[in-house]
């Protein structure tokens, strides 16, 4: 198509997701929760806010969503899906965390019934209790020592400026 040719469709624009593999040892912090009044499992994850950076809005969604407040250390990868429950595109970023703190008494985000540690061989005989396929391929992702280095992200937000 050429800059005059006039456009002849809808805007596409995907839903931009976050999610954080927590390991303690051999398990992982889930987030049980109801969506669509079905109970699934989840890395803690959701959507990025206008104005945040895919860090921030990591780290944020894990302390929603858990209790647990998280270091983004590493990128694990970028993940392109079209949901089955929106039928939506969504690109989701997927972050290794490490878990510095835990607050019991935070209350959980709507939906959430609790946040849990399973090891990788309880999180797959969930099946289709998974709110994605990507939750598997995230585990899988750090499980195989991948692992890209955070400055492959470039944020000009005000936030991630430094003096």
């Amino acid at each position: 198509m050429n800059d005059a040719s006039p456009v002849s469709h809808a805007l596409w624009c995907p839903h931009v997701s976050v999610a954080c593999v927590v390991a303690d040892g051999d398990r992982f912090l889930i987030v049980e929760e109801e969506v669509n009044g079905r109970l699934v499992y989840n890395q803690p994850a959701g959507h990025l806010d206008d104005g945040e950076s895919l860090v921030t809005a990591a780290a944020r969604e894990t302390l929603e969503e858990t209790g647990w407040t998280v270091v983004p250390e590493h990128l694990l990868g970028v993940h392109q899906w079209r949901s089955t429950e929106h039928g939506e595109g969504v690109l989701r970023f997927s972050f290794a965390a490490r878990a510095v703190a835990h607050d019991p008494a935070r209350p959980l985000d709507v939906g959430i019934r609790r946040a849990l540690w399973l090891t990788r061989e309880e999180i797959a005989a969930l099946g289709d209790r998974l709110r994605s396929p990507m939750v598997l391929m995230s585990i899988d992702a750090w499980l195989s020592g991948q692992r890209h280095p955070l400055s492959l992200l470039h944020s000009l937000l005000a936030e991630d400026r430094y003096p």
